[in-house]
């Protein structure tokens, strides 16, 4: 087990310092950034609600990821299909899950620093007004939560397929399908004509509703075991996907 947390500990800082080496960290950072700013200052009337809080800045963060979390994940093991250097990775005695968790977790964590790094928003609320800290704090947990549904997805597409763009557009419309289903619109079509247990079945595997659920304040085991389960299986299916495609 050591052998395998070591293994763990050595492929999270390769990847790491596969998104640090190139420019392209950075200029994925600043456009974050920039995003974020734009979206909570002026898109979503910051300044005219005349509320300290930082609800237009999580409320656009479920389409903010639709578009910037694959691009993190599509080169995952894309680019390593592409290379060949999958081979060379099922040959090492290094379990094949391992990989997988590692790249996932790599990944996890650069989105999590762009997150970290829009603190300057909490700052400014907080200098503003007075605003509730707890709920801003869940809803910087729930948005990482997000990420990492988001990202378990974006991993398996990448290794679905040779092309980072393919990989991309993949994990960009399952996403999207998964955020939609919890749109209310969605939900009133059903509402109409299908049973009460399935409308709530289409709600619950929605990453909309279990996000807001969470940004709203408040932290349920049931929102947290959802994400947690949907990173889980994708990250299973990643590793069944690599597996079955390693004679490709």
């Amino acid at each position: 087990m050591s052998f395998a947390i070591n293994s763990l500990i050595i492929i999270i800082r390769r990847e790491l310092y596969g998104y640090f080496a190139t420019p392209l960290a950075y200029i994925f950072l600043v456009i974050f950034l920039m995003l974020t700013g734009i979206f909570t200052f002026y898109l979503g009337n910051f300044y005219e609600r005349g509320q300290a809080d930082l609800l237009s800045f999580f409320s656009y963060h479920p389409w903010l990821y639709l578009i910037l979390v694959p691009a993190i994940a599509m080169r995952l093991w894309a680019e390593e299909r592409k290379s060949g250097t999958v081979e060379l990775i099922m040959t090492l005695p290094v379990p094949l899950w391992v990989w997988v968790v590692g790249k996932f977790l790599a990944a996890w964590l650069f989105a999590g620093i762009n997150l970290l790094l829009t603190f300057p928003m909490w700052l400014t609320v907080n200098y503003l007004g007075e605003p509730d800290n707890g709920v801003i704090v869940t809803g910087y947990v729930g948005s990482w939560l997000l990420a990492g549904g988001f990202l378990a997805v974006g991993c398996c597409m990448s290794a679905l397929s040779k092309s980072q763009v393919i990989a991309f557009i993949l994990s960009l419309v399952l996403c999207f399908l998964f955020t939609l289903s919890g749109f209310p619109m969605v939900l009133d079509f059903f509402s109409g004509w299908a049973p009460q247990w399935l409308i709530d079945a289409i709600a619950e595997v929605s990453f909309l509703t279990h996000f807001q659920s969470i940004s709203k304040g408040v932290i349920s085991l049931q929102d947290c075991l959802y994400f947690i389960s949907m990173i889980v299986v994708w990250l299973v299916a990643n590793t069944i996907v690599i597996d079955m495609k390693k004679a490709e």
